[in-house]
């Protein structure tokens, strides 16, 4: 799905794939689940671009629903993966995912998201085997030059990748505008936080930032603007 000029979304917005393009070079954010490897070709060639562009896979984070079909990009089409430095070990699954909780549940909602998973391959993922890392405030040297905002909480290395050329804020799930969990929408922490107050707290990070498109990993677009996301979130979490 276009998003926006040089910007494709792979998923429906309950768990999303972002595509980055720059000067007809393709950067992936977050890898979703496995079975989105099978949506690229199509999305890629509605950009005009095939995965002989794609030059590299950046996530925002460790969790297993943003690293989904990494490793295959990387051992296949030997792409490099990179992730901040703090989340480095989880994204390798070599330490236990720090989420406290999931919050309010609803069946139907949680349901979905659990369908959608397993349908996508959540449970034959493979393991991510390497990740280059990249620090806060880096500008990575990828399509897009995304540059690196760490806002820990969700994990202790979730960042924000700040595009200024495309307008864009890719938050990852620093904000989410949709919860998987019981189907709440709008700007909020999301889910499966390792410490939600912190989360929060971070997002002080991103004064001064602004951005038509802020582009989480779950939930629809937000085009509110960036301030008014974050002042949302601290009303909700209040």
């Amino acid at each position: 799905m276009k998003i926006a000029d040089g910007i494709h979304r792979l998923g429906g917005g309950l768990i999303n794939s972002y595509l980055l393009e720059e000067a007809g070079e393709v950067t992936v954010i977050d890898a979703a689940l496995p079975g989105y490897w099978s949506d690229l070709p199509a999305e890629l060639a509605l950009m005009g671009r095939s995965l002989d562009d794609v030059r590299a896979v950046v996530l925002t984070h460790g969790h297993s629903d943003h690293i989904g079909f990494a490793e295959r990009a990387r051992r296949e089409r030997g792409l490099p993966v990179s992730v901040h430095e703090l989340d480095a070990a989880l994204a390798r699954g070599e330490v236990p995912n720090p989420a406290k909780g999931m919050g309010p549940v609803r069946p139907m909602p949680l349901l979905r998201f659990l369908a959608l998973s397993l349908t996508k391959g959540a449970l034959r993922q493979p393991r991510l085997t390497e990740v280059v890392t990249y620090g806060d405030g880096a500008t990575l040297e990828v399509p897009g030059s995304p540059r690196v905002i760490l806002l820990p909480g969700h994990t202790p290395g979730s960042a924000a990748l700040h595009v200024p050329d495309r307008d864009a804020l890719f938050i990852g799930d620093a904000i989410a505008t949709v919860a998987v969990t019981n189907g709440k929408t709008g700007p909020m922490v999301a889910p499966f936080s390792a410490d939600a107050a912190q989360a929060v707290a971070s997002l002080s990070r991103l004064d001064g930032i602004d951005a038509a498109w802020v582009l989480p990993g779950h939930g629809q677009p937000w085009t509110g603007g960036v301030g008014e996301a974050v002042r949302i979130v601290r009303a909700g979490a209040a």
